[in-house]
Parts: structure tokens; C-alpha cells; sequence
């Protein structure tokens, strides 16, 4: 299959109700057709009611009049009725159904078009604090970046993975030099047991390091010039900052294994590797007079936003002492990641509450002219994890909760109740199990909850077998695989096109079909939850279908028709849980 696709049967009802629309009305050939699933029909177009105020008619009328011009000699419509207030019922042809099953089958890419072709989007996600420990405030911006990094390659664009890690300010002149004056403390890995990541030690040191800079002046005064010495590339500095950089990727690669993202040390790009563009970057926005003095500041005054003075609120290019922040680096990096990158697309995961700092930094990449019509820049935002008492998700002390013994929570919640339902199972089919599902009931939490909403962590919810989970996906997925087995469908079947179709393999043929319209949806709002609600959508059709049709029981062709249905259930399933970052056992 070319990368164009299969077109799905959604968008050839919507073409011939189009078509109608030109034969009955030729002035109103742009019009949107309406068309969408129905509870009446297969299809259903709601065209009639816009376009009859449009042009004076009463709804009933005109849809009569396009039912009447509906095209029903192509073998895909078999039937149209209008009800209510102009509402076009359409039915599909029992082969046009079979055939779309069919094609989807034989395709490598089950139909779906490869649209992002020659895109290069550049997505910024993860981001961690070198020398912190990752923790539930990393998760949504982790898995929700992973999975559009999924979606859109596989719909064929070239996308730059950038982990934005924050690697460079005052606080690793601190940490140094606390490091330096506390020999005793351990910190690499060789040096800890193995209840302990170099990256917690080096947390806990941080602190250490920020309570004595607060309290002793004559420490501050030290860590304040080598924060000098670390910014002019004192090589023992230098040395150690990188040191403390190497032990910190280790731990953030072990998280990201286990979750199963695809960021690797490849796609590190921490603040640091901007300094040497943050003098040309500043000089190009007052060179271009986006940037102005500002009583020895050099700052961008917003044009769109005012402050509660009703002032333009500031973004801050460079210090009055010459010295670069946040906000400098960020500009520095969306320069770089069009000029040099060459990026069609930039997507920007963090959470709501830097939306006016990602405003801003948008405003001005347009003003100055990096940031062109021809380039679409997103900032990705989502809400917060919350606790069961509604408020952000602490530990019971307050603190925050560490993202690797959150995994561990839910691998050994999940092995609990996957040991209960399933005795026979060996200690290592077990283990497996139980981190494949407690990691992907975790993820599918997530992704499952439109991105902009907060929501409530409740690990009993999220790995119960039942409902709208993770769990109960793979452990669909694992029935599809189990009764392909037992039919030994280890060949492509033949379908019968001719083949009548039973109400539940009906809807199960539509709502497969849908898989590609879906992934179209999520690259162009960005909204993962679109693919994770499809695929429980998916996941109860094929139940109904699996209670009301038996399988290997049928005689042919039947029989391998429901083989096609289960075959392409399975695929879709397998891909579309990977494309959430979650894995789909063969086995649960």
C-alpha cells in the first residue's frame, strides 16, 4: 500500500453525501457533508440542517432532496432514510464492509496513511533537573511527549526527540562546591548500595548544599565564585559538573527503560549546550528591535499581553550584570531548533502553568522572524496529578513522590491480582506480567484523561481488570492472541466479500476501519486521549463480537471471516497500545 492509504468508509460516505450537495446545491460545493457514526445506521449526516438556513429551505426538504442524489450504484451505500429535521440514516453495503476489512488486512500499515511525510516536528518533553530525582511531576510530560513522538512517526514525519534537561545555573556552583568540601560524602554509583541511585544522593547533597548556603555567608561567598569558575570553564569545575551530569543521565535512563519511552542519551539537549549561542540570540532581537534596554536589563515587551498594571509583561533576554536566565535560553533554543533543526513543527510539553512564558516566547520568535506562517509551533499543555484529597499528589510528609517507587507500587499491585486469577503462572511469567501491566495501567491513567484536565492517582482504579484501564486492554488484546492460537491463524485468511454480515460483526468491521481517522485527530490536536478512548471503543466491540459469534466453531467462510475481524482487532490493539507507549503481552 502506497503511503496514501485506505480511504476509510467515513470518508467516502462524506464524499458522496458531497457530491449530493453539488447536485442539489452547486453554490454551496465547500459545505462540510456532517457526517459522523449513528445509533439509527452505519453513517449518519446532519448536512441538511446548516445548509437549509442557508438558503431558506426547511431541513426536511433538503435532506429529501440529497437522499434523493445520493449515489447508490458504487456498491459502498446500500441504503439512505431521512428522519427528523433532515437527518440522513445511511447504511453501507455488506462487501463494502468486508472489503475495507480485507485491505486493512493485507496492508502493512492496516490502510493508514503515512501524512506526515517530509515533516520534521521537534518535541520537547521530559525535561528533568540534573541532580534531582525524577518524580510524579515528570510523568505527564514523559508519556504524554512519548506518545506523540509515537504517532507522529508512525504517521511518517521526522521527529527530533528533545530532552531539554536542566543542566546549567547557580546551583551546580553550590552543589560543586559543597561536593569539593565534603569529600566523605558518597555520591557515584560504585560508591552506593543498591537501594540507592546516585541521582538520590545527589539530591539530598543539593539540599544539604542550599540549607549551608543560606545559613553560612562565607560558604555562600564560595559558591558563588565557582559558579564564576563553572561558567568560565574552570577545567576541574567543568570536570566535576560534568561528573555530576553522567551519574544523573544514568538514573534518568533507568527510568526511562523502564517506562518504556524512547528517549535515549541521544536526545539529551540540556540548557548548557545554549551558552555559547545566548550573546548572538540577544544581539539578534536588539539588532532587530525586539529587544530594548530597560534601566540595564535588556528585555522583549509583549505587544498581546499586559500585566495587572497594565503594563506589557517582560520577558528578560539578559541581565543588567550580563548574565543569561530561563527565559534567554529558551529563545536561544527556538532559534536554534528552526534555523538549525530546520523544524516544520515544534511541540512543547509542560504543564498549564507556563503558558504565558511559552506565549511569550512565541511572540517573540514571530517578531523577530524565526517563528513563520509556514512553521506550527504548540505549547502541549497539560494539568496536574492530584492526591486522593484533590490537591497535587504528595507523599504522606508532604513531599513529593518519587516516580520510580510509584512504579514499583503499581507492578506489585498489579502482581497481586494477576497472581490470584491466574495460580499456575511461574515466578518470571508472573514478574513480567505484572511490569508490563503496572506500567501500562499506570501510563494509560494518563493518557486516557483529556491532557488539559487534572486528575485524581488512584492505582486500586487503575489496574483493575474491569472498565476503562490499561489491564483490561492488554487482557484484550491477549484474547484476541489466544483465539488466533487455538484456530491456528498463522496464514493471512481469505474473506469472503460476498459474506453476510451479524450485528456485532458489523459494528466491530466500523469501528476498526475508524483507526486511522483517529491517529489523523491526535496529530492534529495533540490529545492522546482520542487514541485511548478508540481503543476501549475497540476493545467492548470485540467483546460483544467474541459473546455473540463464535470462531472457531463456524464453518467457512465464515469461520475465516471472524478470523479477519480477530486478526485485525489483534493488530490494531498491538499498535495502538504501542503507540501509548504500552506494552500488548501475548499472554496474560
Amino acid at each position: 500500500m502506497s503511503s496514501a492509504g485506505i480511504l476509510p468508509l467515513l470518508g467516502r460516505v462524506a464524499a458522496a453525501v458531497s457530491e449530493a450537495i453539488v447536485r442539489v446545491r452547486p453554490e454551496m460545493a465547500d459545505a462540510d457533508p456532517v457526517v459522523r457514526r449513528s445509533d439509527r445506521a452505519d453513517f449518519q449526516s446532519n448536512a441538511a440542517l446548516p445548509l437549509a438556513k442557508k438558503v431558506g429551505m426547511k431541513p426536511a426538504q433538503l435532506g429529501g432532496e440529497l437522499a434523493t442524489h445520493l449515489d447508490l450504484t458504487d456498491g459502498v451505500i446500500a441504503d439512505v432514510q431521512v428522519s427528523g429535521p433532515g437527518f440522513l440514516n445511511i447504511s453501507l453495503t455488506d462487501r463494502a464492509i468486508w472489503e475495507s476489512v480485507a485491505a486493512r488486512l493485507a496492508d502493512d500499515r492496516l490502510g493508514v496513511p503515512a501524512t506526515e511525510n517530509g515533516h520534521r516536528v521537534v518535541i520537547d518533553y521530559s525535561a528533568p533537573n540534573v541532580a534531582k530525582e525524577m518524580h510524579v511531576g515528570h510523568l505527564r510530560t514523559t508519556i504524554i511527549g512519548d506518545s506523540l513522538a509515537r504517532v507522529f512517526g508512525f504517521l511518517g514525519a521526522d521527529v527530533v526527540r528533545a530532552n531539554h534537561l536542566g543542566d546549567w545555573g547557580t546551583q551546580f556552583g553550590m552543589l560543586i562546591q559543597y561536593i569539593d568540601e565534603h569529600p566523605e560524602s558518597p555520591w557515584h554509583t560504585e560508591e552506593l548500595g543498591a537501594d540507592t541511585s546516585a541521582v538520590s544522593a545527589l539530591d539530598s547533597l543539593y539540599k544539604a548544599a542550599r540549607a549551608e548556603f543560606d545559613s553560612d555567608p562565607s560558604f555562600a561567598g564560595r559558591a558563588r565564585t565557582r559558579v564564576v569558575a563553572l561558567q568560565a570553564g574552570d577545567p576541574d569545575t567543568v570536570a566535576r559538573w560534568r561528573e555530576i551530569v553522567a551519574e544523573s543521565e544514568k538514573a534518568f535512563g533507568a527510568i526511562y527503560d523502564r517506562l518504556d519511552v524512547l528517549l535515549t542519551p541521544d536526545d539529551y539537549v540540556g540548557e548548557s549546550f545554549y551558552n555559547d549561542q545566548l550573546a548572538d540570540t540577544v544581539a539578534e532581537l536588539v539588532d532587530k528591535g525586539v529587544a530594548v534596554d530597560s534601566d540595564g536589563d535588556v528585555v522583549v515587551l509583549s505587544e498581546q499581553v499586559t500585566g495587572p498594571d497594565d503594563q506589557p509583561v517582560v520577558l528578560m533576554a539578559r541581565k543588567r550584570d550580563g548574565g543569561y536566565g530561563y527565559d534567554s535560553t529558551d529563545l536561544a533554543t527556538i532559534r536554534y531548533r528552526i534555523a538549525s533543526l530546520h523544524a516544520d513543527r515544534l511541540l512543547y510539553v509542560t504543564d498549564s502553568r507556563q503558558a504565558l512564558h511559552f506565549q511569550l516566547i512565541f511572540e517573540a520568535a514571530r517578531r523577530v522572524g524565526w517563528l513563520t506562517d509556514a512553521i506550527r509551533v504548540d505549547h502541549v499543555a497539560y494539568g496536574t496529578i492530584l492526591g486522593p484529597d484533590g490537591k497535587p499528589f504528595k507523599t504522606r510528609a508532604g513531599g513529593t513522590v518519587r516516580l520510580m517507587g510509584l512504579l514499583d507500587e503499581a507492578s506489585a499491585r498489579v502482581r497481586a491480582v494477576v497472581a490470584e486469577k491466574n495460580p499456575d503462572l511461574t515466578a518470571v511469567e508472573l514478574d513480567t506480567i505484572a511490569e508490563q501491566a503496572g506500567i501500562g495501567a499506570v501510563k494509560y491513567a494518563d493518557l486516557s484523561t483529556s491532557r488539559v484536565k487534572d486528575y485524581t492517582f488512584d492505582l486500586d482504579r487503575m489496574t483493575t481488570l474491569n472498565g476503562n484501564t490499561g489491564v483490561y486492554l492488554q487482557y484484550a488484546h491477549a484474547r484476541v492472541r489466544s483465539i488466533l492460537r487455538k484456530a491456528d491463524a498463522t496464514t493471512l485468511p481469505t474473506v469472503d466479500t460476498a459474506g453476510p454480515l451479524e450485528p456485532a460483526e458489523r459494528e466491530l468491521a466500523l469501528v476498526l476501519d475508524g483507526y486511522g481517522t483517529v491517529l489523523a485527530e491526535v496529530a492534529d490536536t495533540l490529545e492522546p486521549h482520542r487514541l485511548a478512548g478508540y481503543l476501549y471503543e475497540l476493545a467492548r466491540a470485540y467483546t460483544t463480537f467474541y459473546d455473540a459469534c463464535p470462531v472457531i466453531a463456524a464453518d467457512e467462510p465464515i469461520r475465516s471471516n471472524r478470523i479477519a475481524l480477530c486478526g485485525l482487532t489483534a493488530r490494531i490493539l498491538e499498535l495502538g497500545l504501542g503507540q501509548l507507549g504500552i506494552a500488548a503481552p501475548q499472554r496474560m
